[in-house]
């Protein structure tokens, strides 16, 4: 029976084809929005979207559903939580769209700093203001705040420097191979920046980052850009500081945004002069698209042949486990269930388990990641079968 694939945004069509190629049976519909899939998701195993949010519902209907690929980035429109309770594998598509969310990055910075959207609707309505619109400062010389310097990050940095800026970025710390955010210092670096542009992911930490402590430290009429994610403003503060300090504005998102691609549109942003909004076209590019369309197919190849799941974000990176055992051992049938049974009898959870066989197929390596301590006359007992090698066991 042939893999089923629901792909419910705009996709490129040569990548469709690719995946048909792969003898997969794919249903393209880009006009399915997040009240649509919970009916369409029924018989489908691997589910691509881009913006369209996928539900707990959806999640819950989805019998043969095995896995979902954000073709983008970020995957807060996956509910996560639901697709944890089921098993079902989350992807993404880092990086590939990095360049476009820098380009516009820029583009709102150039234009904040020109007034390019204001030149252009005074010139439709037939009113010339040259006056008005020689005002701008240039971007030379003048300092950049990046807050978020991961892949996007970097990409504006390269380009803020070709434009002779002075960049600063605040980062997000790893400790023991664990993400933390970590914004202590912001009071230092905000106040520096003439311009502040935020790359930050939609998590619990990054929820209202900005808010009226955080403007409090901003210079007057400096300009910021969000081209990451709305939940990261407190747009009632933003709105504040923009009266209080004229900051100037440039998002690519904000709360309340459509999730249909046509229709009417409205927010608490559209009456005030100081603020410019684009349509969440951050990653839209043709060039974007078909970075992230190629390794979406990538992802889905490796899957359906291997097993393998690249970009897999939902796989814990921290367990419950305390030891590991890792078996040595001939590469029999048998061998490794004896193992499995007696950590059974002794009601002992493995909570991750690798197989690896050496060249030649005669000799293989188990690590197993475990709850609880295996005892010594576990291991005595184990080691008293000849196909074993050998047997470590250690805290860790």
């Amino acid at each position: 029976m042939n893999v089923k694939v629901l792909i419910a945004d705009k996709f490129p069509e040569q990548y469709i084809i690719e995946m048909k190629n792969l003898n997969l049976d794919v249903n393209y519909s880009p006009k399915l929005g997040e009240n649509d899939l919970p009916e369409s998701i029924k018989d489908t195993d691997i589910l691509v979207v881009r913006s369209t949010k996928v539900n707990a519902q959806t999640i819950a209907n989805g019998k043969n559903l095995n896995l979902i690929i954000r073709a983008g980035a970020g995957v807060n429109n996956i509910d996560i939580k639901a697709a944890n309770q089921k098993g079902i594998y989350v992807a993404n598509c880092p990086g590939m769209n990095s360049v476009a969310v820098a380009e516009l990055a820029m583009g709102l910075m150039i234009s904040l700093d020109r007034k390019i959207p204001d030149n252009i609707i005074d010139f439709r309505n037939a009113k010339w203001n040259k006056a008005e619109y020689s005002k701008a400062g240039g971007l030379k010389g003048k300092t950049l705040g990046i807050i978020g310097v991961g892949a996007i990050g970097k990409e504006v940095a390269k380009r803020a420097l070709a434009f002779d800026m002075k960049v600063y970025g605040k980062d997000i710390s790893r400790i023991e191979g664990v993400m933390i955010k970590d914004f202590s210092g912001m009071d230092q670096i905000l106040p520096m920046c003439d311009i502040i542009t935020i790359h930050l992911p939609a998590i619990p930490e990054t929820k209202g980052l900005f808010n009226k402590k955080m403007f409090s430290y901003m210079k007057p009429n400096s300009l910021l850009i969000n081209t990451s994610r709305a939940d990261v403003i407190d747009e009632d503060a933003l709105l504040e500081a923009i009266a209080e300090k004229n900051i100037r504005v440039a998002v690519d998102v904000f709360k309340g945004e459509p999730e249909d691609k046509t229709g009417t549109v409205s927010s608490k942003f559209q009456s005030n002069p100081n603020v410019y909004v684009t349509h969440h076209i951050g990653a839209s590019t043709e060039q974007a698209q078909n970075a992230v369309a190629e390794e979406t197919v990538r992802i889905i190849k490796d899957y359906t042949t291997s097993g393998v799941i690249a970009h897999w974000v939902n796989r814990a990176k921290i367990t419950d486990a305390k030891y590991q055992l890792v078996v040595k051992h001939y590469d029999k049938p048998g061998v490794l269930a004896n193992i499995f049974d007696a950590i059974r009898d002794n009601k002992i959870n493995i909570e991750e388990i690798e197989n690896i066989v050496f060249e030649g197929g005669i000799a293989a390596c188990c690590t197993m990641k475990l709850i609880s301590a295996v005892s010594p006359d576990m291991i005595k007992k184990m080691n008293e079968n000849p196909d074993i090698l050998s047997i470590s066991h250690v805290a860790i």
